[in-house]
């Protein structure tokens, strides 16, 4: 008794110095950039490496509405699930809200999801061919 009682306040005491490990966060932004004059709508960048509980920021530059819409060809219920769950406000599944005014912000906690690469396109902007991917280590 007396040797998990001496464990558990080891325990308490290295959890009050911070000495167990946490999960890493990085901050990720994605610029929304549309411009029908020089024939240019795109993600910037178009290609993001994350992990999962990194944070994505979706910021709109130019030319909105947009929105941010995941591929859901190929995906497990359990990914379709977790990547609709991890967007707030959401429209639908896979699918953020229409975002409107230059400057808005829309994040996203990347899930638990398997690695690999996660398509995702703007629906304003879809026959333009505004296309990005998430790729999760």
């Amino acid at each position: 008794m007396w040797g998990m009682t001496k464990l558990l306040g080891t325990l308490m005491l290295l959890v009050g110095l911070g000495a167990m490990p946490t999960s890493a966060q990085s901050t990720h932004v994605v610029r929304l950039i549309a411009n029908a004059a020089k024939d240019d709508y795109r993600f910037e960048p178009a290609s993001v490496a994350v992990q999962p509980n990194d944070i994505v920021v979706f910021q709109i530059a130019s030319g909105g509405p947009h929105s941010v819409v995941f591929e859901s060809a190929g995906l497990a219920a359990g990914v379709r699930s977790a990547i609709t769950s991890a967007l707030p406000r959401r429209s639908s599944d896979l699918s953020s809200p229409l975002l409107t005014a230059e400057g808005t912000d829309y994040r996203m906690v990347v899930p638990r999801i398997p690695a690999g690469r996660y398509a995702f396109y703007c629906l304003p902007h879809r026959a333009y061919d505004m296309r990005g991917q998430l790729v999760v280590r």
